[in-house]
């Protein structure tokens, strides 16, 4: 599990994410970032976890963009957010560290 508030903007982190997943066999990861007073959440998780733990990256990109006063989408293993709160971004963080525990 890699759930880390970052210094990278959206396509950055959407390429990180994606090599992540390529090196990694189980991966649940959340970042966050605030790009010039705009909060970015990305969501990534492995087919693995997908499929064993029934997670999808929409429904808690979802439930972790509230925290940014934002929304957003994407699919099962990948899903993005925006906002306009980035004092969330922490609260969303400590939200996606309970999402996966639970």
């Amino acid at each position: 599990m890699i759930v880390e508030q970052v210094d990278l903007n959206a396509d950055a982190i959407k390429n990180i994410s994606f090599e992540l997943k390529q090196q990694v066999d189980h991966l649940f990861c959340v970042l966050g970032s605030n790009v010039d007073g705009k909060p970015h959440l990305s969501v990534i998780i492995s087919d693995s976890l997908v499929a064993s733990k029934s997670l999808n990256a929409t429904q808690i990109i979802r439930t972790l963009a509230k925290e940014i006063q934002g929304g957003g989408g994407g699919q099962p293993f990948y899903a993005t957010a925006g906002g306009k709160n980035p004092e969330g971004l922490t609260k969303a963080l400590e939200g996606a560290k309970n999402i996966f525990s639970s």
